[in-house]
């Protein structure tokens, strides 16, 4: 076991970097609109998300990184090599678009990643298709939920508040502080299991466990590393969010807060990995659409959709390209 520890030491290296990565890129979704409605200070939101966070995966089981970890390949089948692989191309992507400030999914590029590095290394029927299916409907129905729900909650709430005076903004401003806590548990516990599923296979793998079980300072280190990167905040997605698909009031930051930790916290519950970005994306959409349909700038909204769309497949191939060349090499 002795030989193999340094391996190791460098899996778990390689997936708490894409975990703090992973919160700093996604930070945004969580901390966008109550910073754009002036609901609270960047530094007192950023401190709220980090701490909820840290407490969400203790708080709502570890589905999600059974999912990741052990329903989309069987972790016996694979090597350290390709885990490794897959998780340097989900970094790799986030920092590209984080540079480009185009919310794009951390989990999509996670698993485009698993699947392009295991399909290069070992073949697909490594895969098991039935558990990359549950990710792939979890991935791109959420946020067609997310849309739907926050333009429907949207009309709700423009219905229930009418003929209310300027002075129910006070209102909106204050209900988003708990609505920001809410989404910041869902994101956090749905995002941290991803690392915990990678670490948790990454010891299958290697035999430093004799099945799939996530340790408990599996979780603490996940939860650390990720309300770490959430604590920094990627400002330039949180700039996209908060201010160029439109301008947020504080009625927008509670509705589309509250629709996206209904799907994100629903998903995670049911062990459904999915996109926070494209979640919360969708439902600021949706909620800007119910007041009118031109009020969303729908070219920012299409940079989104294609960032969606070409995820998977862009770094599927960089992982298979980097399995390649390190076979090559050998």
């Amino acid at each position: 076991m002795s030989e193999i520890a340094p391996v190791v030491g460098t899996l778990i290296g390689v997936a708490v970097l894409f975990d703090f990565v992973n919160g700093f890129h996604d930070s945004s979704n969580v901390v966008a609109t109550i910073i754009s409605s002036r609901a609270m200070s960047p530094r007192m939101a950023l401190a709220l998300s980090a701490v909820a966070h840290f407490c969400a995966p203790f708080l709502f089981g570890v589905a999600v990184a059974t999912t990741i970890g052990h329903d989309i390949v069987d972790p016996t089948t694979i090597t350290i090599s390709v885990i490794l692989v897959a998780l340097s191309s989900a970094i790799i992507w986030n920092l590209v678009t984080w540079f480009l400030g185009i919310p794009s999914s951390s989990s999509h590029a996670l698993i485009g990643g698993i699947v392009g590095a295991v399909s290069a290394n070992s073949g697909l029927s490594t895969i098991k298709m039935t558990g990359l299916e549950k990710v792939l409907v979890a991935l791109f129905l959420s946020p067609i939920l997310g849309l739907l729900i926050g333009y429907l909650f949207m009309k709700l709430v423009l219905f229930l508040a009418r003929g209310a005076s300027p002075k129910i903004n006070w209102l909106f401003k204050r209900l988003q502080i708990v609505t920001s806590l809410a989404l910041a548990l869902s994101h956090g516990t749905n995002d941290a299991q991803k690392t915990m599923g990678i670490i948790t296979m990454g010891l299958v793998t290697t035999g430093y466990l004799p099945h799939f079980i996530v340790p408990w300072w599996v979780i603490l280190v996940s939860a650390l590393a990720l309300s770490l990167g959430t604590a920094l905040g990627g400002w330039r997605i949180i700039k996209t969010l908060g201010t160029k698909i439109y301008r947020i009031r504080p009625i927008h930051g509670f509705t589309s807060q509250a629709t996206s930790a209904l799907v994100i916290l629903g998903a995670a519950l049911l062990g459904g990995p999915v996109s926070t970005t494209h979640v919360v994306s969708s439902a600021i959409m949706g909620v800007g659409s119910a007041e009118r349909l031109s009020k969303v700038r729908w070219g920012v909204a299409g940079n989104i959709f294609t960032a969606w769309v070409v995820t998977i497949p862009v770094t599927a191939l960089m992982a298979a390209l980097f399995c390649v060349l390190l076979n090559f090499f050998r």
